[in-house]
């Protein structure tokens, strides 16, 4: 079982809430710093099942409060298909949404555009969650725009990554 979770942290917090994510164990590789409307993408692979992203991830990340409230909001992904797997570092991620009876032939299209590291489908408020590689911003706004104009594609948001420190 796959999941995600973003966060979106107080102004100012996000390095303390990177610095608690890590002793939670949580593997770097895993944790995406992003610009864009949510702070921190947190990737969770190889899940037993729900109970175990629940009480190992889930809560425990909601509580982080060492010096008060540091994350304003959340969101969670629930992998319903996954992608191919990626090592490399993803440029972005694109949230995308789409019909319900369309989610596997978006996921397929995506799959197909060489640009494309993985995409995943999930229940949570969007309907897939695609990592990216690009060469620069000209590069990603190009794939961006041609992902949209997939007439299946109803909205994509783009949320570029950056170094954890």
């Amino acid at each position: 079982m796959k999941a995600y979770m973003t966060l979106s942290c107080k102004v100012g917090a996000y390095n303390k809430v990177l610095d608690e994510l890590i002793k939670m164990n949580l593997l770097k590789k895993d944790i995406f710093l992003l610009f864009g409307p949510v702070d921190i993408l947190i990737q969770f692979r190889g899940l037993k099942d729900l109970d175990e992203f629940i009480s190992k991830w889930f809560n425990p990340i909601r509580a982080i409060t060492p010096e008060g409230t540091l994350i304003d909001r959340t969101q969670t992904f629930i992998v319903i298909s996954e992608g191919r797997s990626f090592s490399e570092e993803p440029y972005a991620f694109l949230f995308l949404k789409t019909q319900p009876r369309n989610l596997e032939k978006v996921q397929e299209s995506l799959q197909k555009t060489p640009q494309v590291l993985a995409a995943d489908t999930v229940f949570g408020p969007y309907d897939l969650i695609c990592a990216v590689t690009a060469k620069n911003r000209i590069d990603l706004h190009g794939l961006v725009d041609r992902i949209k104009e997939d007439p299946l594609v109803q909205e994509v948001v783009t949320e570029i990554v950056t170094t954890l420190y």
